[in-house]
C-alpha cells in the first residue's frame, strides 16, 4: 500500500479539474495544466479533490499509485503558486544577466553564453551571480536549471562554477607538504 497514494490531493477554490480525452487538465490563477492519464490507475474528480487509486492489483499498478498522486499534486502547486529554482553562480568574473527572452552567462569561456528562455519559464537575475527561474511546470523548472547549470559544473578544488542553493560542493584537499 503506498503511503503517498493514499491520500487524496485537495483542491483550492479557484482551481479546477476535469478529465477529458484521457487528460487530466487543471485550471488555475497561474495558468492551466494538463497530464496524460495512465492505463493502470483510475483518477476520480470530486468535490474539492482528487482521489488517485490503482485501477488493477498488479505490480505495476501499485508501483505507479503514489508517483501518478504526486505528479497531481505537482499540477496543483503549479497554477496555485508555481515553483522556483535558484543557482548561484561562484567564481571571478562570473556572470548572469537576463535581457528580455535570453539569459547571457560569463563563465570563464573565450565568449559569452546565451541561453534561450524556453516559452513558459521567467528567468530573473537580482544580482549578477544568482539566477531566479520560475514557472508552473516543476519538471520544465528543473529542466532548465539543469540546462544552466551544466554549461559550468562546479568543481571540487575551487567550488567554482553554478550550484544549486543549499547544494553542498564536497572540496578536496590540496598537495600536502
Amino acid at each position: 500500500m503506498s503511503r503517498i497514494g493514499k491520500k487524496s490531493v485537495a483542491v483550492p477554490g479557484g482551481v479546477t479539474a476535469a478529465i477529458d480525452g484521457g487528460q487530466l487538465s487543471v485550471k488555475g490563477p497561474k495558468g492551466t495544466l494538463a497530464m496524460p492519464l495512465s492505463d493502470n490507475i483510475k483518477y476520480e474528480v470530486g468535490e474539492g479533490s482528487i482521489s488517485v487509486q490503482p485501477a488493477n492489483d498488479s505490480r505495476e499498478a501499485r508501483a505507479f499509485w503514489g508517483m501518478q498522486r504526486t505528479l497531481v499534486q505537482n499540477l496543483i502547486t503549479g497554477v496555485t503558486e508555481g515553483f522556483t529554482k535558484v543557482l548561484e553562480i561562484t567564481g571571478v568574473g562570473y556572470r548572469a544577466n537576463a535581457q528580455g527572452k535570453n539569459l547571457k552567462l560569463q563563465l570563464g569561456y573565450s565568449h559569452d553564453v546565451d541561453f534561450a528562455v524556453p516559452e513558459g519559464i521567467e528567468i530573473k537575475t537580482p544580482d549578477n551571480t544568482t539566477i531566479e527561474i520560475s514557472g508552473i511546470d516543476k519538471q520544465k523548472v528543473g529542466q532548465v536549471a539543469a540546462e544552466i547549470r551544466r554549461w559550468r559544473k562546479p568543481e571540487p578544488y575551487k567550488g567554482k562554477g553554478i550550484k544549486y542553493r543549499g547544494e553542498y560542493i564536497f572540496r578536496k584537499e590540496g598537495k600536502k607538504k
